[in-house]
């Protein structure tokens, strides 16, 4: 017999034998012990970390993984052997461990190599896309109707609703105050971003000036998959608001019975939505693009999605549909760049609100000097990753992400521009001083304090797409920056956290 295999079976038996103590039928956890080579036993304070009755559990911590103490599962794991967890209590197992790089110990092309994100072979997907984009072409709500049923298991009666003829949904005063809350940030936002026209004389006689007008009509797709985005639908309107659009189409799945989600309805009636396409995926983006009997042909398309609205983007921007897009948005990123004055828990947050979209997600910490507490980030990272309802779309994400460690804020701000995150979290000492070294980032929040936001260019696209806006004249590098204190922080939580858990993110 190995070593390996001696030092799993002794971790095995070390465990297991405590399955037949008598336990006290009230207590949340058995009694194992609470030192061990393998694993340490932590009873973890506050409600973030309780099982459903609003107990307290106790954690198995591992060097990688953390697993709250639970039913009798096989816990695998490279670092740490193999055991069992005793029967008749719940628990699940949350991997998060990031890789780690120091970018002194790298070559040039290991750096450019981690800029690299997991790439989604666009062939395959474009072999299932084409069909219905030409399929919607010709046969139009038809089309819609069918693959909405074959896709959503939705019959639908109506492809197309008038926001006008719909009544006002009722939402609980406390979500409709978030979202009024959001609505007139987002406002206040876009509008003062508007740039006045301004005639010149160049040479006698001859006055020039740049002029900006609406587009007519456009399309604004919010997913509505595995969470209901109403925050992105208000993201996407109010600059289409605000900008004079006439004809605003926002396309999003419909419900099991066909319905509108009232919350994107509500935020789409108050940033003057004009229609509604009950349909997601590639039929709705072909729909809007071709126009159909009863939805309205549009000319641009913004809005993120997946790998299948991205092929159906891409496909029909160079077609004889004559549309543009946005950009060919990818899935969520997050870059946190932090140094010895941050805390672990709000930078463990900060990577989980990313990586829990979805498991094709990934985050990068980038560590900035000496003092930082690489571990106590991965164990709060673990901690706070088991307690969320999307903890396993978590969990995926956080396998393919990493840590990368840099001597100074210089190698820190250079690696980010070099990676051109969707959104970038400088959470240091000073953080403001910083601003003027990023060059490639879709919007910026400074500071230990600042949330991020939707909707901005993914996949590194920041260095040749601008993102959706009033204007969308910015100079390519172009993003949003923001910046908030404690006493801001306190004034958001309230409608902010309510809108996130509504939408089943956290």
């Amino acid at each position: 017999m190995n070593t390996k295999s001696v030092r799993r079976r002794r971790l095995s038996v070390s465990i297991n034998a405590y399955e037949n103590e008598e336990r006290d039928k009230s207590a949340s956890t058995p009694s194992l012990p609470r030192k061990h080579p393998h694993y340490t036993l932590r009873r973890i304070p506050g409600a973030a970390y309780t099982d459903q009755r609003r107990r307290r559990i106790d954690l198995l911590i591992f060097r990688r993984s953390i697993l709250p103490v639970g039913s009798r599962i096989k816990v695998s794991n490279g670092q740490c052997n193999i055991c069992y967890l005793p029967k008749g209590l719940k628990g699940r197992i949350v991997k998060s461990a990031m890789k780690s790089y120091k970018l002194s110990e790298l070559t040039h092309t290991e750096v450019d190599s981690l800029k690299a994100r997991p790439r989604i072979d666009f062939s395959s997907i474009f072999s299932v896309v084409n069909p219905i984009v030409d399929d919607v072409r010709c046969r139009g709500d038809a089309a819609v109707i069918d693959y909405t049923a074959k896709f959503d298991k939705v019959v639908l009666d109506k492809v197309v609703e008038l926001v006008s003829d719909l009544p006002d949904p009722e939402l609980d005063p406390a979500v409709r105050k978030a979202f009024d809350v959001a609505y007139a940030n987002i406002y206040a936002f876009h509008d003062a971003q508007r740039v006045p026209e301004k005639a010149i004389e160049n040479m006698t006689g001859v006055r020039c000036k740049r002029i900006a007008r609406c587009i007519g009509a456009v399309g604004l797709y919010v997913p509505g998959g595995t969470a209901v985005l109403p925050s992105t639908a208000l993201m996407l309107s109010v600059p289409a608001q605000i900008a004079g659009c006439k004809t605003i189409v926002l396309a999003t799945p419909p419900g099991r019975d066909g319905s509108i989600c009232k919350e994107v309805l509500y935020c789409a009636k108050k940033a003057g939505v004009t229609h509604i396409l009950k349909a997601g995926g590639a039929q709705a983006v072909s729909a809007m693009a071709w126009g159909t009997p009863s939805c309205p042909k549009v000319e641009k398309i913004f809005g993120p999605g997946n790998q299948y609205v991205t092929a159906a983007k891409m496909i029909l921007q160079n077609s004889e549909a004559m549309v543009s897009i946005d950009m060919p948005a990818g899935p969520s990123e997050v870059l946190v760049i932090a140094d010895k004055h941050a805390n672990p828990v709000h930078v463990a947050a900060d990577l989980l609100s990313q990586a829990e979209h979805g498991p094709d997600s990934q985050v990068v910490l980038v560590v900035a000097g000496d003092g930082v507490d690489i571990d106590a980030i991965q164990v709060e990272v673990s901690k706070q990753c088991a307690s969320l309802p999307r903890g396993e779309y978590a969990s995926k994400a956080l396998s393919h992400s990493f840590v990368v460690s840099a001597k100074d804020m210089v190698e820190a701000v250079s690696f980010s521009n070099l990676y051109a995150p969707e959104h970038l979290i400088i959470n240091v000492q000073d953080a403001e001083s910083w601003e003027g070294l990023i060059e490639n980032a879709g919007s910026v929040f400074l500071g230990q304090w600042t949330p991020e936001s939707v909707v901005f260019n993914r996949g590194g696209a920041q260095k040749d797409w601008t993102a959706c806006g009033e204007d969308g004249r910015s100079r390519r590098a172009g993003g949003s920056q923001e910046s908030c204190y404690p006493s801001a922080a306190g004034n958001r939580s309230c409608p902010t956290c309510l809108a996130d858990i509504m939408q089943g993110v956290s």
